[in-house]
């Protein structure tokens, strides 16, 4: 009777942690709504949004997120161009486009995981990697773009998130590293976060906007909602008995509900190859993800 109770007790922890995990993805994915729902620059949002986000983390971690080392503060630098050219990427190119294309992060971290974390690649990475890359071809050979942005805008706005991509992957990457294993994560959030705002400043300063009442509403929402309050959702169910498996499955509701928040609310279209492009990417992830963590689960 002990036993059944204990499993029923730890089903119902299990599945109160899932919707930490889930309302916390769904936060993440209002972040190209909001971006697009301001005027300002995107230098002008990061710095804003970035400003609220590092102190919600420090609030909710109750400072402890200050503690870092040199390992730590190296990751956050990642972490700001992740934010940062999401940011601007945002304001260059469409919704869906910005994060399909940031969301090839994993293939990155396949290339790269055998040299910083010793790991064997295996064929599957290299189909993995492959049939991506393919996905990411397609936005660049649009040849309808969005009719409010330039090709010339919407090439460097995929470019630009390309970019965060990258720097999403190194720092996913760095997370993974044994010298972070000892340090708490929201560390390198609060830092990225500082860091992100400095940069944005002299970007500010140099050509500064005039801020309307729906930009000060919408760089709260994002810094406190967006980033700081989703990622303690986020982190919190993971640790409190949510699989990775599980929440990287949900972690993919976030490039599949960003466009449609922003298509529904704003508008903005999707281009026909750009959801072929995400569709292709966003498959082979979650079947490369599904397919490793069987192989561990088997293997223990």
């Amino acid at each position: 009777m002990n036993e059944t109770a204990n499993q029923q007790s730890d089903f119902e922890i299990h599945k109160s942690a899932v919707w930490f995990v889930f309302f916390g993805v769904l936060l993440w994915s209002i972040g190209g709504l909001f971006i697009k729902w301001t005027s300002v620059s995107g230098y002008e949002v990061n710095l804003g949004r970035c400003f609220f986000a590092a102190v919600t983390i420090a609030v909710l971690t109750k400072f402890k997120a200050l503690k870092a080392d040199r390992f730590t503060i190296f990751a956050s630098i990642f972490y700001v161009g992740a934010l940062s050219f999401f940011a601007l990427a945002n304001k260059k190119t469409t919704a869906a486009n910005a994060i399909f294309l940031q969301y090839t992060a994993p293939i990155y971290i396949l290339i790269f995981a055998p040299a910083v974390l010793k790991e064997k690649f295996r064929w599957s990475d290299l189909v993995t990697v492959v049939v991506c890359i393919f996905g990411m071809v397609l936005f660049f050979v649009d040849s309808a773009p969005n009719k409010e942005l330039s090709p010339d805008s919407q090439l460097i706005g995929n470019i630009l998130a390309l970019c965060s991509g990258v720097c999403l992957g190194g720092y996913i990457l760095l997370l993974r590293h044994p010298n972070a294993l000892n340090q708490n994560p929201a560390s390198s959030v609060f830092y990225g976060n500082v860091f992100a705002c400095l940069c944005m400043l002299p970007f500010v300063l140099s050509n500064p906007s005039q801020w309307q009442t729906n930009d000060f509403i919408a760089v709260i929402i994002l810094g406190v909602f967006q980033i700081g309050l989703a990622y303690f959702l986020f982190t919190y169910g993971v640790t409190h008995g949510v699989r990775s498996l599980d929440a990287s499955i949900i972690g993919f509701l976030e490039p599949l509900l960003n466009p449609i928040w922003v298509f529904l609310l704003l508008g903005e279209k999707p281009s026909t190859w750009a959801i072929l492009g995400g569709a292709i990417i966003i498959s082979a992830i979650i079947f490369h993800t599904i397919k490793a963590n069987r192989s561990r689960f088997a293997k223990s």
